[in-house]
């Protein structure tokens, strides 16, 4: 009776295993996969990030000249590809650009798909606030703009200085305005956006103009308050607003090197750019990114397989009760 009871057994475990190959499954899962770069990243602000004045540029297509924002896309669009993630970058700067115009860009709605899901938000910004009034009070003090220099001999110093003070007023009420345009800036992208804000900080392209110390001492004064708001907007009342990247810092003693001043442009050449990129790379670095991937689960049966054990179970145990009756009957007998 052993016997005949442990071949059936057996046989109902031969037919299981047969079946059960193709019963066994594993159910897809959602799982997050640390990264070191973010996987979505949007440069915003003025010519500065929209990369003017290299080789290349053009304002209706910002991704073909070498910008920070497209070393830094290249870089880790190839990164990321290795890691199994996708990279999107967008560029929505717009050169020419005001706080005030970056504002509008925020208000119009236009850019809000691209900052939707950001990871991060790069922002240069402010330069065409006040620059252009420097710049004026540089042709008031004998930049002759057409020549490229200075005209020493056309100045008067005393008209000089009675121009750089009635510059200075304008100078402080457009500082004003920033000051104030930056606490929107930042609460507009908190709106858009849960990635980290980032804002950079001015240079200073006057400081080309190293034999007209008074000028540069002027520009120097005006920059310095211009990131002073930049620093002091970071962390105010307690609480995180964006993180500072000091271009200024960077660039200072260097600007000669790192614009286009030799040829009277104010803008970064291409290696100002890639010093902008490292500076923005590092810190982008510091940030805690994932994304999210589908894998499979781990192994186990289908409801098939379940209801045929069971079956088969059941089964098992009423043939083997019917042999034990069968066997008993005949013993009696």
């Amino acid at each position: 009776m052993k016997k005949r009871i442990t071949a059936f057994v057996t046989a109902c475990t031969a037919v299981f295993g047969l079946c059960s190959c193709s019963m066994k499954t594993h159910e897809m899962v959602e799982q997050e996969k640390n990264i070191p770069v973010p996987p979505k990243l949007v440069f915003l602000g003025d010519s500065i990030a929209a990369g003017y004045g290299l080789e290349g540029y053009d304002k209706s297509d910002l991704y073909h000249c070498d910008s920070y924002a497209n070393i830094i896309s290249n870089d880790y669009s190839a990164l990321l590809a290795e890691e199994g993630c996708d990279f999107v970058m967008k560029n929505d700067a717009v050169s020419g650009d005001t706080s005030q115009d970056l504002i509008d860009l925020l208000d119009s709605g236009d850019i809000d798909a691209d900052l939707k899901d950001s990871d991060a938000v790069v922002v240069s910004i402010g330069g065409n606030d006040i620059l252009h009034i420097i710049f004026s009070a540089a042709e008031d003090l004998g930049w002759d703009k057409s020549a490229g220099d200075f005209d020493f001999d056309r100045i008067n110093f005393k008209d000089a200085l009675a121009s750089l003070t009635s510059m200075s007023d304008e100078i402080d009420k457009a500082l004003k305005g920033y000051e104030t345009n930056l606490v929107l800036i930042e609460e507009k992208l908190r709106e858009r956006t849960d990635g980290e804000i980032y804002i950079q900080t001015l240079y200073n392209p006057v400081e080309y103009f190293s034999d007209w110390k008074m000028l540069v001492d002027y520009a120097d004064g005006k920059i310095d308050t211009f990131n002073t708001i930049v620093k002091d907007g970071a962390e105010k009342d307690g609480k995180h607003h964006y993180t500072v990247i000091d271009v200024g810092s960077r660039f200072e003693g260097q600007n000669g090197d790192l614009t286009n001043m030799a040829d009277y442009d104010i803008h970064p050449n291409a290696e100002g750019h890639k010093v902008i990129a490292e500076m923005v790379d590092a810190e982008l670095r510091k940030g805690n990114y994932s994304y999210t991937v589908t894998v499979p689960g781990e192994e186990h049966w289908t409801s098939a397989a379940k209801a045929l054990f069971i079956v088969i179970t059941v089964v098992a145990v009423l043939a083997v009760a019917g042999i034990v009756i069968v066997i008993l009957k005949k013993k009696k007998q």
